[in-house]
């Protein structure tokens, strides 16, 4: 059946034809995504430097220390966008194994002492001279090429649970269970929704999701339940003001920070800085100063360019030439959008607090650059399904439609799945 899916798409399945994986003439870039992922990049460069300019020049005599370091990154990460945008995407079935490899050893080497950079008990980032590598962001952009990869080549097998779904599901839990040895549950907690997200997509049975989800779930609890930082963060979600001082005290400072911005906001020029209000606030809960200096009209415009975000994204995903473009535009735009409700929640009270950055928003170099990779995936994927709609545009003289959306449907301008 999917051979004769496939059949239809002959440009999609075709073996790339240059050697280094360079595509030769590309269609016009999708410039709603690249305006909104700039927007956002540029809006987060700003509340960076706003959110960190006191406690950068206390500590370091520089205001713009942590500007300067995010504006670094937003460089490397715009080469690594545009490397993956110029990258023919069907390249990373070859470049799979070595991200894999590539990951898992960055995975292990974090654990190691000395290599491993150790903060409040948690070992998370690795020195590399002027920068810090942080290989849980690392290992989500390998679960969603990887996994992608994984779940393409063997498409036929999904609906089996012995064949397809445990073996996928336990390469997720060993990368998630390397991650959660770093003692952080927000990096896990966001690979598992990636690799669910994309089991979704490969078009997995629904009670085997539900059972991956619970299963997930009750492991997330048994976590929490083992460490006692993270039950302390369970009960300033439920009562935060009851431990204002201690434990729930980040999150009652951001409601504060929320609350204080009114509609429009104090300005960046606010007599109160961010700092007052939050430590670390160029972090994981650069979302309340947003709040605090932009107001609501600030947070709805950070949703508004998320959910445009995603809008673009499903787009792609639905229109993507072939089923690993589905599975890889489909994995990024749930593991971009996701972490950034996920920080979002955290920092509203709506969800317990995580950890994760907001994605192209908080200082975070890692995140930011392998983000920014991502959407150049999505980029690729939206170039190449152009370029396929207009070669079989030409090859269908009008006769009409030709994008089967299903292997058991006979039109729709979908992707081919398997």
């Amino acid at each position: 059946m999917i051979a004769r899916v496939e059949r239809w798409i002959p440009v999609a399945h075709a073996r790339p034809r240059s050697r280094r994986g360079l595509v030769g003439r590309l269609p016009e870039v999708d410039v709603w995504l690249v305006l909104i992922t700039a927007a956002l990049c540029a809006l987060g460069l700003i509340m960076v430097y706003v959110a960190s300019a006191g406690s950068a020049f206390n500590t370091y005599g520089n205001p713009a220390f942590f500007f300067e370091r995010q504006a670094l990154w937003l460089a490397l990460g715009v080469g690594g966008l545009i490397f993956c945008y110029r990258l023919d995407y069907h390249h990373w079935r070859r470049l799979a194994p070595y991200l894999t490899a590539f990951g898992m050893v960055l995975l292990l080497a974090v654990l190691v002492p000395h290599i491993g950079k150790e903060v409040q008990g948690a070992r998370r980032w690795i020195d590399a001279g002027p920068i810090q590598i942080q290989p849980s962001v690392i290992a989500q952009f390998m679960v969603l090429v990887s996994g992608a990869v994984w779940l393409d080549s063997h498409r036929r097998q999904v609906g089996d649970l012995h064949k397809g779904v445990i073996p996928y599901a336990w390469r997720i839990a060993v990368v998630g269970g390397l991650v959660i040895l770093e003692k952080d549950l927000g990096s896990t907690l966001v690979v598992g929704v990636i690799g669910l997200g994309m089991l979704v997509l490969a078009g997995a049975r629904l009670r085997y999701l539900l059972a991956a989800a619970v299963t997930g779930l009750g492991l997330g609890a048994l976590l929490i339940a083992a460490e006692p930082y993270r039950v302390a963060r369970l009960l300033a979600y439920l009562h935060p003001f009851a431990h204002a001082q201690t434990s729930g005290y980040q999150a009652v400072q951001a409601l504060y920070a929320l609350g204080a911005g009114g509609l429009f906001g104090t300005g960046f020029s606010s007599p109160v800085p961010p700092a007052q209000w939050l430590p670390e606030s160029q972090n994981d809960f650069i979302f309340a100063v947003v709040g605090q200096d932009l107001g609501l009209v600030g947070t709805l415009l950070v949703l508004l360019l998320f959910g445009l975000f995603c809008w673009r994204g499903i787009r792609i995903a639905r229109s993507a030439p072939d089923h690993l473009g589905v599975l890889l535009a489909g994995g990024a735009t749930i593991w971009i959008v996701g972490q950034a409700l996920i920080n979002i929640g955290g920092v509203t009270d709506t969800i317990p607090s995580t950890g994760v950055p907001l994605t192209f928003i908080s200082y975070g170099g890692s995140s930011l650059a392998l983000s920014l990779a991502a959407t150049g995936i999505l980029l690729n994927i939206s170039a190449r399904r152009r370029r396929a709609g207009e070669a079989n545009a030409r090859a269908d003289n009008g006769r009409g439609d030709r994008w089967p959306l299903h292997a058991r449907d006979g039109g729709g301008r979908g992707a081919a799945r398997g």
